[in-house]
């Protein structure tokens, strides 16, 4: 598999704080990598660098053979780089179609639009269900289907997601991972950066550990499962860590995991 998306040595923050320091990652094509670490190691920063949403301090971002630190946030989406952001931002008044079809807007994507919304119902059968609800009155499971629904209506050939299970029950966990490995079964390759370990790490093939913005261990899933750094940080059974993830785990797995 040839590379499709390279951060090297990136340094970047915000005002005097620096966030990332010295980071390097790549997504090779057809990919699906993590990124997991505690809350304010860095993922959402180094999400927000990839798509141009903030510029690094040093450091360097290539895709698909080409440097592209200085080309915009919506230039990146045109290249083929979409983001369901943290926290699903979908717009609460507009229905689920208008939501969708906002993310055709650039030219490549909008001639293609009909055929994409058929492919994203394919996907998130419930989307097409409720084309036209307001957003706003969904569940947040369902609002995490439309998020990612609209970045998959650019037509990405790098699918970015932030914290993709940030806030939802095990069952529907199960369901939106299960999406998450339908996309990348028709050829889009995924970044993803969670907090939800054993999750990310049944569908991933490779992955990272992020810590105090730097990456401190790198891996095949295989490899950072049986890791003693992420299983005493990550994985090991702590009164504070939801019982049910397991629960999502294995309906992740069942539904056809990478390993």
């Amino acid at each position: 598999m040839s590379e499709l998306l390279s951060l090297s040595h990136i340094r970047a923050g915000y005002g005097e704080s620096t966030v990332l320091q010295d980071l390097s990652i790549t997504v090779r094509e057809g990919e699906v990598v993590c990124m997991i670490g505690a809350n304010g190691a860095g993922k959402t920063t180094t999400t927000r660098v990839l798509t141009g949403l903030l510029p690094a301090w040093a450091g360097h971002v290539s895709f698909a053979g080409e440097r592209i630190d200085h080309v915009s946030a919506h230039r990146r989406v045109d290249l083929g780089i979409a983001l369901a952001p943290e926290g699903r931002q979908v717009f609460p008044d507009l229905t689920v179609r208008e939501n969708l079809l906002l993310g055709s807007y650039s030219p490549r994507a909008r001639e293609l639009r009909s055929r994409t919304l058929g492919e994203v119902f394919q996907i998130f059968p419930k989307l097409e269900a409720r084309l036209t609800q307001r957003a706003g009155l969904m569940s947040g499971g369902e609002q995490q289907m439309l998020a990612i629904g609209r970045a998959l209506m650019a037509r990405p050939k790098l699918l970015v997601l932030d914290e993709p299970s940030l806030g939802l029950a095990p069952k529907i966990i199960g369901d939106v991972y299960q999406a998450v490995v339908k996309t990348a079964s028709q050829g889009v390759s995924i970044l993803f950066v969670e907090q939800n370990v054993h999750a990310a790490l049944s569908i991933a093939h490779r992955g990272y550990v992020l810590a105090n913005g730097e990456i401190t261990l790198e891996g095949s899933a295989a490899e950072l499962r049986g890791s003693r750094l992420v299983q005493e940080s990550f994985l090991a059974p702590r009164r504070d860590r939801n019982p049910a993830a397991s629960d999502a785990t294995h309906q992740v797995q069942s539904g056809g995991a990478h390993g």
